[in-house]
């Protein structure tokens, strides 16, 4: 990404942007959009193939990047990148917790309870404490550990900011998904706790809550084999007003606004909704 191609005008020269989960599709988009706006930004995922095909697509637009294996759920992993990154880049000035995500053992079958027909469905009874808490851990943990780790860094300096990513699960929990749908609705609390007490400290903390974006992680969930859309799918698009899925750069003029200290510096404790009016529609 070019810096003619970012969505505002900013500058972020000689900030260091930390990414988590930055091997993924949306946010490995906002960790080029971030390089392509000057920053010298460190991408961390668990996979860190993952991670330096990222670095390679900015380094070869002329941007500065480096990946980092790092594990959100382990606080050694994250102290191991966060030295690197130090030695790297420098310290932190802007964190986004993008790592997260659901598991299929965290996940019913079906949309309302009903007496199960066969063995293979999975009702809310048959959900495991396991996975319960490998999608509150991943998503709501992982975001406390590493900012923990990283917030450090910003002690004592000016237009540093935190970003979490929240979802549309936060406001209304969507059916099959509790877990998840919880652990974001704690997400977005926590954003609001952590801006309130890093206030003093002016460290900035926002969320951005995106809709439904058709990514990998869902595919199965949105599409059918033969490319068709599911029912789940169309239940989705009825009740955007927009009428279509959001696509993946959609989200970066949110994200490089509530990260620039001269555009938002006034505002945190923020979870902005990037869904095509889902949250707005009463379905009515």
């Amino acid at each position: 990404m070019k810096k003619e191609e970012l969505p505002i005008a900013l500058d972020l020269s000689d900030k260091v942007v930390v990414i988590t989960g930055a091997g993924g599709v949306l946010c490995s988009r906002m960790a080029e959009a971030y390089a392509a706006a000057g920053a010298k930004v460190a991408i961390l995922d668990l996979r860190l193939p993952a991670a330096t095909k990222v670095e390679d697509i900015i380094v070869k637009d002329g941007g500065t990047a480096k990946a980092y294996e790092a594990n959100c759920l382990d606080r050694a992993s994250l102290e191991k990148a966060h030295e690197a990154i130090l030695h790297d880049l420098g310290p932190c000035d802007i964190l986004v917790n993008g790592a997260g995500g659901n598991s299929p053992k965290a996940t019913t079958t079906q949309e309302f309870y009903a007496p199960k027909q066969n063995e293979n469905e999975i009702s809310f009874f048959d959900l495991k404490p396991e996975g319960f808490q490998f999608v509150f851990d991943l998503n709501l943990l992982g975001a406390w550990l590493t900012t923990q780790v990283f917030a450090k860094d910003m002690l004592g300096r000016k237009e540093c900011s935190i970003l979490n990513i929240s979802s549309m699960n936060a406001f209304t929990p969507l059916t099959k998904i509790p877990a998840y749908s919880a652990a974001k609705a704690g997400v977005s609390n926590f954003t609001k706790w952590l801006a309130t007490y890093f206030a003093t400290e002016n460290i900035r903390v926002n969320a951005i809550a995106p809709g439904f974006f058709s990514t990998t992680q869902n595919h199965a969930l949105l599409w059918n084999e033969d490319g068709t859309p599911t029912a789940r799918t169309a239940k989705i698009l009825r009740n955007t007003p927009m009428n279509r899925f959001g696509e993946t750069d959609e989200l970066l003029g949110a994200t490089l606004f509530l990260s620039d200290a001269k555009a938002a510096g006034f505002i945190t404790g923020v979870i902005l909704p990037i869904d095509g009016g889902f949250s707005a529609y009463s379905g009515v």
